[in-house]
């Protein structure tokens, strides 16, 4: 069961894909009259919420102006907060995802089992300075969650398999926090908590593509020695397609009466 190594990067993934939904976050300020001041987009890391408040305790100055400060507002961060395997989704253990790659001299089918469907929880924070910040980034993310956003991911490219991954959005949670005086810094946090859909995929085995079947049928069975009197054998339609080609079956009868038999050893009749 252990030891033979695969990984194929589902988790490692999603996390991409995750990252890449908010990373083009962008917050406009404006003057008492409406004119445009500047245009900031939204840093984005992954990283724990604690790692992130713990560096805001350390600053005095969250809006930049401070140059030795290294870290400054708005910003956005997200990492992983779980995982737990989802029964509902669960698929037939028994059945196989098949593809067919062909080399110069020999076709192999490359062959696994049914994924393993995974729930992997999400945490997205937003932290600004400002309540008009923070409602501008959430703005932008929420109306494009229903509560769902799905997407398409490449699973495996050996196995050429694609899966719509849907990130639901489960809850959104406001911290509004004052430290010291009202004159003292302010930190505004939003924190999304995201669902992610996923399926985790075992170890992909090889072997070689059966194109031709033969079975020979026996009349005198109950002898001690019978020998054959039909053989059917079966090949596709063209012999040279793959499964996901257009093909049908052709089917060969022989009849025999010459007391001889199929040695699978040589694969001769003797």
């Amino acid at each position: 069961m252990f030891g033979d190594h695969f990984y194929h990067k589902q988790i490692r993934n999603t996390v991409i894909a995750f990252g890449t939904i908010f990373n083009n976050i962008n917050i406009k300020r404006v003057d008492s009259s409406g004119n445009p001041l500047q245009n900031i987009r939204v840093p984005l890391s992954y990283s724990p919420k604690e790692k992130f408040i713990a560096r805001l305790d350390q600053n005095s100055d969250l809006t930049g102006s401070d140059s030795s400060v290294a870290i400054t507002l708005p910003r956005m961060a997200f990492d992983i907060t779980g995982y737990a395997y989802d029964g509902s989704r669960k698929l037939n253990k028994n059945q196989k995802i098949t593809a067919v790659t062909t080399n110069s001299d020999t076709s192999k089918l490359n062959s696994q089992y049914m994924p393993v469907p995974y729930d992997v929880s999400f945490e997205l924070n937003a932290f600004t300075a400002t309540s008009d910040d923070g409602l501008q980034i959430l703005e932008q993310i929420l109306p494009y969650f229903q509560p769902d956003y799905t997407v398409t991911m490449i699973q495996d490219r050996t196995m050429d398999t694609k899966r719509d991954i849907p990130f639901i959005l489960e809850s959104v949670d406001y911290e509004d926090s004052y430290q010291g005086t009202l004159t003292s810094l302010r930190r505004i946090i939003y924190s999304l908590k995201f669902t992610a859909k996923i399926y985790l995929y075992g170890p992909i085995s090889t072997s070689a593509v059966i194109k031709k079947v033969s079975a020979d049928l026996y009349t005198n069975t109950s002898d001690k020695a019978p020998s054959r009197s039909e053989r059917v054998t079966v090949t596709p339609n063209p012999t040279s397609a793959d499964k996901d080609d257009t093909y049908t079956y052709t089917t060969t009868l022989d009849f025999f009466n010459d007391g001889l038999n199929y040695d699978e050893g040589t694969g001769d009749d003797k």
